[in-house]
């Protein structure tokens, strides 16, 4: 054999790994699977141990639970802030109705109250007085009633006083006269009552 040719296999044999393990380190080098030491030495990245992936998937699903944790407090919150918004809209609304309906409520009842005795045996009397139940039912149905004042005590929240009368055995400061019905929507006065009061 020539020198040259010596030379050639001497290179083409060191250029190929002789082991499974020297070919697989080349393959690794590669693809950058392995650093080098600092002495040009390669080092296998290690594999990160059963710990260390199940600490990291703890820290991943603990995560997870404190995104849908929030996610569900804001919605919670958002429907109900959509739910007060919806009865504050009704008890507005309702309010509104009742204070356009209240006078007629009011010259019904007086109406009824003014007929001569003779005319309340028309039917004709007795369909208005069904007419006048109908409408304080649809104020009852939509929670709307009245305001108890005859005899109870003076409260300036439901009561409006027009004026202070002398009154035999009666407690000063309570209720005597009922001038004009006053009406609630629960703890909101939509009318308070025109009264008189004991001195």
């Amino acid at each position: 054999m020539s020198e040259d040719r010596l030379a050639n296999e001497e290179l083409s044999s060191a250029e190929v790994p002789e082991s499974d393990q020297d070919q697989a380190m080349a393959a690794d080098l590669l693809t950058g699977d392995v650093e080098l030491h600092e002495e040009g030495e390669p080092e296998a990245v290690a594999e990160p141990t059963l710990e260390d992936q199940l600490a990291e998937a703890e820290a991943k699903a603990a995560e997870y639970l404190d995104g849908w944790q929030r996610a569900r407090a804001e919605f919670a919150n958002a429907r109900k802030r959509a739910e007060r918004q919806r009865t504050e809209a009704y008890s507005s609304a309702a309010i509104d109705f009742g204070k356009r309906l209240l006078p007629v409520v009011d010259d019904l009842g007086r109406a009824l109250e003014s007929v001569p005795p003779e005319i309340s045996e028309n039917s004709w009397f007795e369909g208005l007085d069904l007419v006048n139940r109908k409408v304080r039912s649809i104020l009852e149905s939509m929670d709307i009633k009245p305001i108890e004042a005859l005899g109870q005590p003076f409260d300036p929240n439901y009561h409006e006083a027009l004026a202070l009368k002398e009154a035999n055995d009666v407690e000063s400061g309570l209720v005597i006269e009922e001038l004009q019905t006053g009406y609630s929507l629960g703890e909101k006065v939509i009318r308070p009552s025109l009264v008189n009061v004991s001195a």
